[in-house]
């Protein structure tokens, strides 16, 4: 019973109505002529309630619901979720769907309208977009549905509580994924750069041709043969390359609602898969205070998926960067020479001045690459047009600012690291870059 009442609704409508009979009650207290017509009109809208109770309740499953959405979510990203309503009834109904949302997404004004014919079926899509990893539940698709008549409602409920669970951008790794096949990457700012130099594989000796690099001719071969002879090398492969994502409180700054540690963690993601493509070994490292998580180099299509599950895992109390636990920990874990990508943000020369030394001492032994971000939100302060003095007060700090940027990359540039200095939303398309760089110069 209490079941029963809970899924019936009175309409806006059946409220006017009664409104109006007391109103025309009130006013047969001066006409009361009126009184005897006021109660048939009572028992005729009574009969029309009934009518309408019966048409909605007449079925058991008189409409069913159903929502459509994927295991996981891509955070950062729009994801689709599908709703699907079928109905049995032998006439035409009017719908209102309100689905439970998580309250992640603070969206509290979910409200769809649809009409749906008798004996048929309809379906929508709306999209999320997630901007934390982590679980999100869903809570009951509830349906009201009212007939032509309208003095009712009856709520179905559908679906009962889903979790989905957020990962790190595998849409954007997928993106990226494409663009490593297509050699019209650069229609997104993937480069390809002209190799200086050769690697290290050789891969055969073949006859010289025009145009071939005159450094490679063979001359123990020339002479054995009478022609010249060349060594052909191939892409240095199986190098390993490892993200190394700084997960202390100065990767908390937020652009666009995602905070810079889930933006270098999407972009570590598609750089892994973009590595593994290119058969070289990619590998993890996490730090803050301590090293959290660490996975060593591999080189199978199927270890994207175990990165990907330690990024989700990867949780942060934010505390400060110690750059000397994490030069111990390459120092002992990481012995071959790699290349490193190290995703950090430097909001002061003075805070990359007391961990140069440790990043210095990095680039000897390893091929390092420092990454941090520029301060989208100064663009707007440094093109104010400076009227008053607040005003030119604010621009020259955001110079300043920016003045300090440009000038941690010239002083990592000096002890020969490469940088990367980005905004959040281009991170993966210049860190991809960079790494296609590297590979083509073979300077790794």
């Amino acid at each position: 019973m209490i079941r029963f009442f809970k899924s019936l609704y009175l309409t806006n409508r059946t409220y006017y109505v009664l409104g109006a009979i007391i109103l025309l009650f009130f006013i047969s207290y001066w006409i009361v002529a009126l009184y005897p017509f006021i109660w048939l009109l009572c028992i005729g809208i009574f009969i029309i309630f009934a009518i309408d109770f019966a048409a909605l309740y007449g079925l058991k499953d008189g409409i069913k619901g159903s929502r459509e959405l994927a295991d996981k979510f891509s955070n950062g990203d729009y994801n689709e979720v599908q709703i699907r309503l079928e109905n049995r009834y032998r006439f035409r109904i009017r719908t209102e769907i309100i689905d439970e949302i998580p309250y992640q997404f603070q969206k509290r004004d979910f409200n769809k309208t649809l009409t749906v014919d008798a004996a048929s079926q309809t379906q929508f899509t709306y999209q999320l977009k997630p901007l934390a990893r982590g679980e999100y539940k869903f809570g009951f698709l509830n349906v009201y549905i009212s007939s032509r008549i309208a003095l009712i409602k009856r709520r179905y409920r559908f679906e009962k509580e889903y979790l989905v669970k957020v990962y790190p951008s595998f849409i954007q790794m997928k993106k990226y994924d494409i663009l490593a096949l297509d050699t019209r990457s650069y229609i997104l700012g993937v480069r390809k750069t002209r190799r200086i130099g050769h690697t290290m594989d050789f891969e055969q000796i073949k006859e010289y041709v025009t145009g071939d690099d005159v450094r490679s001719i063979n001359w123990k071969a020339t002479a054995k043969r009478g022609s010249l002879m060349i060594n052909q090398f191939q892409d240095e492969k199986s190098q390993p390359v490892y993200s190394i994502i700084d997960a202390s409180r100065v990767m908390k700054m937020p652009f666009n609602g995602l905070s810079l540690l889930d933006y270098a963690i999407n972009s570590s993601l598609s750089f892994s898969n973009i590595a593994i493509r290119k058969q070289d070994k990619a590998g993890l490292l996490v730090f803050s205070n301590t090293v959290s998580s660490f996975l060593p180099p591999m080189g199978k299509r199927s270890y994207i998926n175990v990165i990907s599950e330690t990024l989700y895992n990867n949780k942060t109390a934010f505390l400060d960067a110690d750059y000397g636990t994490l030069y111990a920990h390459v120092k002992q874990k990481i012995t071959q020479r790699s290349l490193l990508l190290l995703y950090t943000n430097f909001e002061h020369f003075s805070a990359l001045e007391r961990q140069l030394p440790y990043l210095r001492t990095l680039a000897k032994k390893h091929m390092l690459v420092v990454i941090f971000f520029k301060n989208t939100e100064l663009d707007s302060l440094i093109n104010l047009p400076g009227t008053s003095i607040p005003e030119i007060y604010q621009q020259t700090i955001a110079l300043q600012f920016a003045q300090e940027k440009k000038r941690m990359v010239k002083e990592l540039q000096k002890y020969g690291i490469q940088t990367i200095l980005t905004t959040p939303q281009q991170l993966t398309t210049d860190t991809i870059n960079k790494y296609l760089e590297i590979k083509a110069r073979g300077i790794l």
